[in-house]
């Protein structure tokens, strides 16, 4: 049953044996409007003229629609009403359409409806423009901190330089000072505030790093049971760069000397201690620590090592003319597993002398090398032309060949197939940078687009100009270090990580899209960490043009992945993770147990701080922070 009241149309179902009625639509006066009785739609036909009491009802109900309410008893009724006879009089017809209204609103009455219910217009839309919160009375510093967190990242970074440290604590290297087994987010080491070092290289029972001055740091367990922070060792030698094998250090100096220490202390304070020269002339004394030096001969007159390399039984030592020199840096174990480079080399066949000279790897001879790397038993060397030579174990494709079970080994350098990586596409491959860990090798490439003629791939190619970044890896996979997303168990064939690959970003400087590269990949036993080489700002606030109070600084992506059984990613979970990530910031757990967290509030990644000059203690100087992935444990510090 349809009523107008106010402008709309309501309609009613009532049964027919006078049951409860019930609102079912209501609806605005212009649209059609039903009569509804029973459980049946009666249209009505409408005679002319009509008084204007049913003028707008009328105008409603233009275009009748009929429908039918299914009721529990279906009744059979007419869609028209009819009658017999014929109707002799428009009166007549008038007098029974008030009739059936009157008795319609009587029966209402009685059946209870007492309100009568319209749509009303549709409520508008709520909505909440978000507006940069107020930053009145603040320092343009302090405004700056407020709108980023990579801006505070940087800030603390210069302000108060250290070393954070996470993973397997057992052997006291990731908190000295505490005697819990697992540290299981970054934490600061107190002695490092306020420190810049050379270089840090982290074993789960024993941590070693140079300072800024060159003199050589030990703590641990490995060290000393009773060590509750690190101690200075190995002095006045102007250090620069340092590796770690099972059971001794290796450490190189700015004039090329290289120097092999127990990390006992007990056995650096009982071994042979070699005589060392005295700033009196003619005057030399004992040194107070056991050490050896790991020194080639036969190297010219302006040559010397540049760079070295250690595994857990052997270590490469890099002229800066390009040439690769090997020894075993392990008193336990000789290399054994063709990780010397060097044929037929085995403890029985070693020429006369100390069992840690250094050999030159004469395959090498004539390739110019730019880079060495290792692994536990592996050894990978980079030439100026972009080609990799491998050698040592093999036993999981670590060399980037497939495994061979009658030949786990390769005791001589190959040169590794990087061409076949891009076959059947028109790049042209050039690897950049190596990297090697555990029983994992990674290479960066630079695939650049040339067209061939007549597409003949072994034609000399045209370059396009156009270049992609690749991160390929190979080795074990259990632990998710591959970076594919894959829990391979072994990978031959190097495959590519793609969250590392084909990266691009404009940059406004040069004003134009610019591939995204690795700047440094660190590789532990079974985690590593990518920092990229995307474009930093940290020159906020140094200049008119960057005096903003929404120029905010900030720094390069790290990312994580592999291992995770000592809670070394620094996730704050323990699984292991199969492709590369972010972390949180380093002083997260900090603020979040300073301040507390937030429910839904929103998480930032860490961001690594790029090297600047920045004023440390009334004094100018160049630092940066790096990414150390040992064994069981990682570490970012200040480095000069």
């Amino acid at each position: 049953m349809t009523y107008m009241i106010g402008g709309y149309a309501a309609r009613f179902q009532v049964d027919k044996e006078f049951g409860k009625g019930k609102v079912i639509q209501s609806r605005a006066s212009h649209d059609p409007v039903k009569l509804f009785g029973g459980s049946s739609t009666h249209e009505m036909q409408w005679a002319k003229p009509v008084p204007r009491v049913l003028q707008t009802a009328r105008k409603a109900t233009r275009k009748p629609v009929t429908r039918c309410i299914r009721d529990p008893k279906p009744r059979q009724f007419s869609s028209r009403i009819r009658s017999s006879r014929k109707i002799p009089s428009r009166q007549a017809a008038l007098g029974c359409l008030f009739a059936l209204g009157a008795g319609t609103v009587f029966y209402s009455g009685i059946i209870g409806i007492s309100e009568l219910h319209a749509d009303s217009p549709p409520a508008p839309v709520d909505f909440t423009v978000e507006k940069t919160p107020k930053r009145s009375g603040l320092s343009k510093e302090d405004s700056r901190d407020s709108i980023s967190s990579q801006h505070v990242q940087v800030r603390r970074s210069w302000e108060n330089p250290g070393v954070y440290c996470w993973g397997s604590n057992s052997g006291r290297v990731a908190a000295p000072d505490s005697d819990e087994n697992i540290v299981r987010s970054p934490r600061r080491i107190e002695f490092f505030d306020g420190v810049l070092l050379r270089d840090m290289k982290l074993d789960r029972d024993f941590g070693v790093a140079i300072l800024e001055n060159g003199d050589l740091l030990q703590w641990g367990t490995g060290f000393s049971p009773n060590a509750r922070q690190p101690v200075a060792t190995l002095k006045g030698k102007g250090l620069v760069a340092c590796e770690i094998s099972k059971d001794r250090i290796i450490a190189l100096s700015k004039s090329g000397n290289v120097y092999s220490l127990p990390v006992s202390q007990d056995e650096q304070s009982a071994g042979p201690k070699p005589d060392e020269r005295s700033w009196i002339p003619f005057f030399s004394n004992a040194s107070p620590i056991s050490y050896r030096r790991l020194n080639p001969s036969g190297l010219s007159y302006s040559e010397k090592i540049s760079s070295i390399s250690s595994g857990l039984e052997h270590v490469l030592l890099l002229t800066n003319t390009g040439r690769v020199f090997c020894a075993a840096s392990s008193g336990e174990e000789y290399p054994s597993r063709g990780q010397m480079g060097v044929s037929g080399l085995t403890w029985t066949s070693r020429p006369p002398g100390p069992y840690d000279q250094p050999h030159e790897i004469t395959t090498l001879r004539g390739f110019e090398i730019t880079d060495v790397a290792t692994g536990d038993y592996h050894s990978l060397a980079l030439d100026r032309e972009g080609r990799v030579f491998a050698f040592g174990d093999n036993s999981t494709g670590q060399l980037g060949f497939e495994p061979s079970a009658d030949s786990p080994f390769i005791d001589t350098p190959s040169l590794l197939p990087t061409q076949r990586l891009y076959s059947g596409t028109s790049l042209s491959a050039r690897i950049t940078g190596i990297a090697a860990g555990g029983s994992n090798s990674f290479f960066t490439v630079d695939a650049t687009r040339v067209a061939r003629p007549n597409g003949d791939s072994a034609a000399p190619g045209i370059g396009l100009g156009r270049a992609t970044a690749d991160t390929w890896s190979c080795g074990l996979g259990i632990y998710g270090t591959l970076g594919n997303g894959r829990w391979t168990h072994v990978q031959g064939t190097p495959i590519k990580v793609k969250a590392l690959s084909g990266l691009y970003e404009y940059d406004e400087i040069a004003n134009r899209v610019v591939p995204i590269r690795l700047k440094r990949l660190s590789v532990g036993s079974t985690q590593a960490s990518a920092t990229m080489d995307n474009v930093t700002h940290v020159h906020a606030g140094t200049s008119a043009d960057a005096d903003s109070e929404n120029d905010t600084n900030w720094g390069a992506d790290v990312l994580w992945w592999g291992g995770n059984e000592f809670w070394q990613l620094g996730t704050g979970k323990r699984n292991n993770v199969a492709a590369p990530g972010y972390i949180a910031p380093l002083d997260n757990a900090a603020d979040v147990a300073a301040k507390g967290k937030k429910k839904g509030e929103k998480q930032h990644r860490f961001q690594i701080t790029p090297r600047h000059t920045v004023t440390l203690h009334g004094r100018e100087v160049s630092m940066e922070q790096k990414v150390e992935c040992g064994r069981g444990l990682s570490a970012v510090y200040s480095s000069v």
